[in-house]
């Protein structure tokens, strides 16, 4: 495993992190499917064998579960891994679906929960979840957790964002930003460039694109193609069907055919043997402006194909090239 400067905090953190947004299972829907709590936390024990020490959840993760889960499976070796979780979604504790808060007394009760979730006394990037711009550019939120940082509870301040705009208004607060950031979806390049400039840390998530840029997704469809029993039409992507709560079940048949063809047509451009996870995450990899990478997993597989791409060699130029990059 190799390790990067995670901006200007001091960390050395793996570049190959851990998503842990699977892990918190479907219980509650928004997730990945089902999950298996033993799969889990043997996964998560077999990041920290393999030399990951980057952990990134969020209390509204399965409601809690994916903390919980860390929580259990790293207490023994807290003192060896860094764990990111984030703050915002309130509709956990009540009230309807999707609500956010981020008042300061709603950060403090929701940061003690995670704490006791995660079992231990500081978080050490603590992120506001998808705040929306204009709380963003009033700045008054940062002093809260600037606050929270003086108290000993948290390290270091981040934010997860949806657009370059929320991230260029975050960058002279926060020690961290986290993005989108694939071959699919290379759009956050200017602002990755930008957090360079000022010594702010890049979570780059969704590296795989929701699992897109996986051979599985990309074989899949390729057997119902050449089964014509079994096809219900030609948009082969209408027969992918993913369980209730996965939220790419609900992800048009239209676009998943889109990030299906683009990732095929990847796969055959870069023309290596290695997994196309594998070569995703290399690719993220290759700008240096990105801290870490954090592709989710559900089981100690998963987490061993992912990591095992911080040893395979760069893509080379042409390849880059090609990609458009």
């Amino acid at each position: 495993m190799k390790y990067r400067d995670f901006g200007r905090t001091g960390l050395r953190v793996s570049e190959i992190g851990m998503g842990c947004w699977a892990i918190g299972g479907n219980e509650f829907g928004n997730s990945y499917g089902t999950t298996d709590d033993t799969d889990s936390i043997k996964a998560i024990k077999r990041s920290v064998e393999l030399g990951c020490n980057f952990f990134d959840t969020a209390d509204v993760y399965g409601e809690g579960h994916s903390e919980e889960l860390l929580g259990m499976a790293l207490n023994k070796v807290r003192d060896k891994v860094i764990i990111a979780t984030k703050v915002g979604g309130s509709y956990m504790y009540g009230g309807q679906w999707g609500m956010s808060n981020f008042s300061e007394e709603y950060i403090r009760f929701a940061l003690e929960k995670s704490l006791a979730r995660l079992q231990t006394d500081c978080i050490d990037i603590y992120q506001l979840h998808n705040p929306p711009l204009d709380l963003i550019k009033k700045a008054e939120i940062f002093n809260i957790l600037r606050k929270l940082q003086k108290e000993g509870k948290i390290r270091h301040i981040g934010i997860s964002v949806h657009t370059l705009e929320e991230g260029v208004a975050a960058l002279n607060y926060v020690d961290s930003i986290q993005c989108v950031f694939n071959m699919l979806y290379p759009n956050n390049y200017e602002l990755i460039e930008a957090a360079k400039m000022k010594g702010v840390g890049i979570i780059a998530r969704e590296p795989l694109c929701n699992g897109f840029l996986t051979d599985k997704m990309i074989n899949k469809i390729s057997d119902e193609e050449a089964n014509e029993e079994t096809a219900e039409s030609s948009d082969p992507a209408k027969n992918l069907v993913f369980e209730k709560g996965d939220i790419r079940q609900q992800m048009p048949p239209a676009y998943k055919q889109s990030l299906i063809a683009h990732a095929k047509e990847i796969k055959k451009m870069i023309n290596r043997p290695e997994p196309l996870a594998q070569l995703a995450l290399k690719y993220a990899l290759a700008f240096n402006s990105i801290s870490v990478v954090i592709p989710g997993a559900k089981n100690f597989l998963q987490i061993e194909e992912n990591l095992a791409a911080s040893e395979i060699p760069d893509l080379k130029d042409r390849d880059m090239e090609v990609l458009g990059s």
